[in-house]
């Protein structure tokens, strides 16, 4: 699939590391900051994964599973609890 979509196989590892990489960053407590970094990086990983599905013409069943992970990740960004919210202070 991904010579399909014309990526080459090592972006595969790549993608995977950091998948579980972000997986282990979002499950541990403490920073907020490295999580909101997180969230943004599946949000674009799938993203990119819907974009690069439409422009090799391929169909609905496809990019069901990305979609699906788009949502489920914006899904737990928007139900995280308090504690694991960034908190942004006024300096003025």
């Amino acid at each position: 699939m991904m010579t399909h979509l014309g990526y080459p196989l090592y972006f595969l590892t790549i993608i995977g590391v950091w998948k579980i990489l972000g997986v282990i960053a979002i499950l541990i407590p403490e920073f907020p900051l490295i999580k909101e970094w997180t969230y943004a990086g599946f949000f674009f990983a799938m993203s990119g994964a819907v974009f690069s599905h439409m422009a090799a013409g391929e169909g609905t069943k496809e990019f069901f599973g990305p979609v699906l992970l788009l949502i489920l990740t914006i899904v737990s960004w928007y139900f995280r609890p308090e504690a694991r919210r960034l908190r942004l202070e006024k300096s003025f």
